[in-house]
């Protein structure tokens, strides 16, 4: 028989070891809670930080960006994915595998189906020794132009898995909005103080204008604008849901909302206006244009439900096109004067786009190799170019993507956009409950990619970072099934 001793200790012994059972899980889920939370840091400091460093230029700058935005990954967690975001993390992969593909064709010594370049045999032929031939003009050139899409990449991946969770998603399209007000009041404030300078570096190309953080006007015009679309976004869940349930009165809009004097419908109207003041402030004519027409687009497919058909649809159109020229003239005096003098278009730029297509007719398949443009494009510059300057960037990522990829690549990169824009049109187009951050990720991604068509914004890594983390949060929300009643606009 045993003692009474050895029994109160038998039980004590059962009571440890059940209650570090129970601990256990406990404490397993208050690490993944906080792996979690610090994926979701990372992703918000992603949709903030890019712009500050001069845009994030810097390969060194993009490496930090590759390695932060992969801790996130491996950090996050995957267990709320539902269907559709596999669907769509599948997609992404196997553009992936393609881009890996053509990466591995420019790279080899022995490439599987692409030829050599037949710059190396003319090379050969002129040193006379026979040089190692590659698919690529630049040996080895790809792997050090990696970086940047490898940071798109891995933005988008971490925004639709973060994006999962709908506060989450909201909260980061909050962030990115806030820190498109905090860059707009730094350029204001050094375009008044001190023109001269960004950061703490001598501002040596584009003096009068505000460019914030970033060096080039035109990305910041693109940025401002993307950041004046999220406030816009913003700005309309605000008003419609101070609006009383129901088709709206238009008539009765503007006395209603005299009247509830809601702080948030003010306060996201003012940081609206500071962010359209500092695009217009970059006198850049396509940022401005651009964002201008897909703001009119946003506040359309916004209200779309709430406009009736036939004239009033036609009539509310008329009104958000006058607006947006009502406020180019207003505010955007030295925008319109650059157009004015200079047309929509800079001397020589079509002439570039004209010599790109040639480099894209010789090198069809896979590209003279990525990152190697400012090398290519020498030979076949069009004698109706300025001869100052040098052109080391297209004017035209789609086509400066095509000549450096090649043709088949770009026709994927392009399907997998046209695909992202449907799925997020719809995603906004299908309720109300979470309409802002799919609209306004699609808002963005339209002012990215259409002033891509004719400047290289999302070929900056300050602004396609936040593009890319931004879409992926959009994607995210577009795709998940609706679990709860929709009767609300949630912001």
């Amino acid at each position: 028989m045993p003692s009474l001793g050895s029994q109160h200790q038998l039980e004590r012994s059962t009571v440890s070891s059940l209650s570090q059972a129970t601990e256990m899980p406990q404490e397993k889920r208050q690490r993944a809670g906080l792996s979690v939370r610090i994926a979701a840091a990372i992703l918000y400091a992603a949709l903030a930080g890019p712009p500050f460093l001069f845009g994030s230029r810097d390969l060194t700058t993009i490496a930090i960006w590759c390695a932060l935005l992969g801790l996130g990954l491996v950090l996050a967690s995957t267990r709320r994915l539902q269907t559709g975001h596999l669907l769509i993390l599948a997609g992404i992969g196997f553009i992936v595998l393609c881009f890996g593909f053509v990466l591995h064709e420019q790279l080899s010594d022995h490439p599987w189906i692409a030829p050599f370049h037949p710059i190396w045999a003319e090379a050969s032929e002129v040193l006379g020794r026979q040089l190692a031939p590659s698919a690529s003009i630049i040996r080895g050139e790809p792997v050090f132009a990696l970086g940047h899409p490898l940071a798109n990449i891995l933005a988008l991946v971490l925004g639709l898995i973060v994006g999962v969770d709908s506060g989450r998603a909201r909260y980061g399209l909050r962030v990115m909005a806030w820190a498109g007000v905090v860059y707009a009041v730094y350029g204001m404030m050094a375009l008044a103080l001190d023109p001269t300078e960004i950061l703490w570096r001598e501002k040596t190309a584009y003096l009068g204008v505000l460019t914030s953080t970033f060096i080039n006007r035109n990305t910041a015009a693109a940025y401002f604008g993307s950041c004046s679309a999220v406030w816009l976004v913003l700005l309309m869940s605000s008003i419609r849901r101070s609006l009383p349930r129901g088709k709206i009165k238009w008539a009765n809009v503007l006395p209603h909302l005299f009247r509830e004097r809601r702080k948030d419908v003010l306060i996201r109207f003012v940081m609206l206006f500071v962010c359209l003041s500092a695009m217009f402030m970059t006198n850049s004519r396509g940022g401005v244009l651009v964002s201008l027409g897909v703001l009119v687009v946003v506040f359309m497919i916004y209200f779309l439900r709430d406009m009736s058909r036939g004239l009033g649809l036609a009539a509310a159109l008329l009104a958000a096109i006058s607006t947006g020229l009502f406020v180019l003239e207003v505010f955007g005096s030295n925008v319109t004067n650059r157009i004015d003098l200079q047309g929509l278009s800079d001397e020589g730029r079509l002439s570039a786009y004209r010599s790109t297509l040639r480099i894209i007719a010789d090198n069809p398949w896979f590209g003279t190799g990525l990152g190697t443009f400012a090398s290519a494009f020498p030979p076949y510059r069009s004698s109706d170019i300025s001869m100052w300057g040098v052109w080391d960037i297209a004017h035209n990522t789609p086509l400066e993507l095509a000549s450096e990829t090649g043709i088949p690549f770009t026709l994927l990169a392009a399907m997998a956009w046209i695909i992202a824009w449907i799925v997020l049109f719809l995603g906004s187009r299908s309720r109300r409950r979470s309409i802002t951050v799919p609209l306004a990720a699609l808002a963005v991604s339209l002012i990215g990619l259409m002033h891509s068509c004719i400047d290289f914004s999302l070929q900056i890594a300050g602004y396609s970072i936040v593009v890319f983390a931004l879409l992926g949060l959009g994607l995210a929300q577009a795709a998940v099934r609706e679990t709860e009643p929709a009767s609300v606009t949630n912001t």
